[in-house]
């Protein structure tokens, strides 16, 4: 053996020892946890919406519109007789939502999203008055304010006809809303920062310990249950955000994925997930197919009878069961032979479902089911 071939070899050698020791599938941290206490909240407000083109709230059926209407005009000096309601067709009741990010300061702009809660056929072309945005706590985050981009569009015929392109009574508002008050930071004080999978799995946990200690160092990380890992950090807020910096790059391994298999009920979608396995097993599964049809008969008397003609319904009822095939599935089939099998014996979704309900029952399908 020449040297040349020799270090070819070596090569090969080392590079597939390289592969060996390369981490299969490694994701970040950031991609599979999230700190914990860093999250937006929701945001709600009332407010009305101005402006509209005849496409308003009918008063006589929305009071509150009204009502409000009044209120609003009071609070800028103009007082409205108790005994008169303004029949308006420009102004609209909405309810305003929105998410107050983390770490959002004051001044700072968010979206919102505006939508009708009265009859109002479309809110294209309206303006949103200044209204509050209130979180859980009852207390005022945000202001909203703005002009409404609306998608949607729709018109209306005086006899009652109607044509709608999308959802005219909801709009947007980009950067609608200022932040007022801020909320208090997750990272400040002491403690541990804790790290919160986004799905359950010990496996999981038990690796991301492992790839922060041989990080950081042993005794950094510490599992807390089967979601959190709680890593020791610095009281001081600037290198604890370092830190999470360096955390979220860390890369892992995450465990496996559960043998599932998920079932939706309303539209017959099914799917399988790569670590389900199928015992030994034969199969043979088709489909009855009943026919019900109607026939009408006209009985007739003869000519002295003294009777009436009658029609006489006749019904004829007929089933068949298709021809059906039976398959078998060797023992620890894969994703792809349950595929190949199903498809081959032609079965429709609805069919499917039915195959691995019985297989589940028989104890041959190595797999949870889960209907939603």
């Amino acid at each position: 053996m020449n040297l040349s071939s020799l270090s070819r070899r070596l090569i090969a050698v080392a590079a597939l020892s390289l592969c060996a020791c390369a981490p299969a599938m490694a994701e970040r941290i950031k991609d599979l946890a999230q700190v914990g206490g860093v999250r937006g909240n929701a945001l709600v407000g009332y407010g009305l919406v101005v402006g509209l083109d005849n496409s308003g709230d009918r008063t006589s059926q929305a009071p509150f519109t009204v009502q409000s209407l009044k209120n609003m005009l009071g609070e800028l000096g103009v007082n409205v007789p108790a005994n008169v309601n303004p029949q308006l067709k420009n102004v609209a009741a909405v309810a305003i939502h929105a998410e107050l990010p983390p770490f959002a300061k004051p001044g700072q702009p968010i979206d919102v999203t505006v939508s009708s809660i009265g009859n109002a056929v479309s809110l294209r072309g309206g303006s949103l008055l200044m209204a509050p945005l209130k979180g859980a706590d009852g207390q005022v985050y945000a202001i909203a304010q703005g002009n409404l981009v609306v998608g949607g569009f729709g018109a209306q015929g005086k006899d009652g006809s109607r044509v709608s392109v999308n959802v005219p009574s909801v709009g947007r508002i980009p950067n609608g809303a200022t932040v007022e008050r801020a909320l208090p930071s997750a990272l400040d004080g002491g403690g541990d920062i804790t790290l919160n999978l986004h799905q359950n799995d010990f496996t999981t946990v038990s690796r991301m310990v492992a790839a922060l200690d041989g990080t950081f160092g042993p005794g950094t990380a510490r599992a807390v249950d089967g979601v959190t890992v709680a890593v020791r950090a610095p009281t001081d807020p600037s290198a604890r955000i370092g830190l999470l910096a360096r955390i979220e790059n860390v890369e892992l391994s995450p465990g496996s994925a559960p043998a599932k298999v998920i079932i939706n009920a309303r539209t017959g979608t099914v799917v399988i997930g790569s670590q389900v396995r199928v015992s030994p097993a034969a199969i043979a599964h088709g489909s009855l197919t009943v026919t019900i049809s109607e026939n009408a008969n006209v009985s007739q008397p003869n000519a002295f009878g003294g009777g009436q003609t009658v029609v006489t319904p006749q019904s004829s009822i007929t089933a068949s069961s298709e021809g059906s095939r039976m398959f078998k599935f060797e023992g620890g089939t894969t994703l792809d032979q349950i595929v190949r099998a199903v498809n081959e014996v032609g079965a429709a979704p609805g069919d499917l479902v039915a195959i691995l309900e019985a297989l589940k029952q028989a104890g041959a399908l190595t797999a949870e089911l889960e209907v939603i």
